[in-house]
């Protein structure tokens, strides 16, 4: 048995009834589900569709997410999340380079980095080195001044540990930030890259070993080990290269606004929905989520 999820822009009214009954209609499914009014329906049907990536090619003219998947272990045990341009509207080295007046050339390696094209590792050092000099004051400011919650983060953490979850932040990003990002959203721990300073200043180096891809796969084996749980039972998001290693892994690997070479690679896409995305996902609806 599958679950057909469909997700609305939040706030736009783009879900219908008449959309939905025409789907469950056409694909045999069973009666539909109103996860929140407008926004998020789910139904079930007894095989996969054969048109359903036509089908999401359709509905996302109609700012419409469509996701597919099995019906059993669909809510998960422990939420692992990206935090640049996933959990926060923005990514952190581009910010802290619009500080430092390399700006344009950092967000050029960023944005070629998160498309695969460029080695993370090799990519970063390269971001970090253009860095040097900045006074360590500067990431408060940033912090303070430019960096904005992506929304439905909060519902989204909370919601899982309420219902017994664990959620762990684990960016390519920098413990500067990922230590006040999940303070603020109710993360249980987090791992980033460690910006190196001295007198005051940034070196330009970040510490080793260097938290890439293959550090947030170590970082979801080492969790759930530790929690005694399985892949299987970990919903993942994430937007970049780096997240693919920790988005196929993951029982439920969600791409959220990713770039196109991330999304191709992952079955469940939410492109016009937010995070709250992920709880309707997993079968928890508007009422049951948990905010303040």
């Amino acid at each position: 048995m599958y679950t057909v999820t469909l997700i609305g822009a939040a706030g736009a009214q783009t879900l219908g009834p008449a959309l939905v009954e025409a789907l469950r209609n056409a694909w045999g499914g069973g009666d539909a589900i109103w996860l929140a009014p407008d926004e998020a329906a789910e139904f079930a049907v007894p095989q996969m569709p054969a048109n359903r990536w036509d089908v999401w090619e359709d509905l996302q003219k109609m700012r419409v997410d469509l996701a597919i998947q099995t019906t059993v272990k669909r809510r998960k045990k422990m939420l692992l999340a990206d935090m640049d341009s996933t959990m926060i509207r923005q990514e952190c080295i581009d910010e802290l380079a619009d500080e430092a007046g390399v700006g344009e050339r950092v967000k050029d390696i960023t944005a070629r980095a998160m498309n695969g094209e460029l080695d993370f590792e090799e990519a970063l050092r390269e971001r970090v080195g253009l860095l040097k000099g900045l006074p360590e004051t500067v990431i408060a400011r940033v912090l303070e001044d430019r960096i904005t919650f992506m929304p439905g983060g909060a519902a989204l953490v909370a919601t899982m540990k309420h219902h017994g979850g664990h959620a762990a932040l684990v960016s390519g990003g920098f413990t500067a930030f990922t230590s006040a990002v999940a303070a603020a959203l109710g993360f249980n721990e987090n791992r980033a890259n460690t910006l190196l300073a001295a007198d005051g200043h940034l070196t330009g180096e970040v510490g080793a070993p260097i938290l890439g891809k293959q550090a947030k796969v170590d970082a979801l084996h080492e969790i759930t080990g530790r929690l005694g749980l399985t892949p299987d039972d970990v919903i993942a998001v994430g937007d970049g290269a780096n997240d693919l290693g920790m988005l196929e892994l993951a029982g439920s690997g969600v791409a959220l606004h990713a770039k196109p070479v991330v999304a191709a690679e992952c079955d469940l896409r939410i492109n016009h929905g937010d995070l709250t995305a992920l709880l309707y996902l997993q079968g928890y609806g508007r009422d049951d989520f948990v905010t303040g």
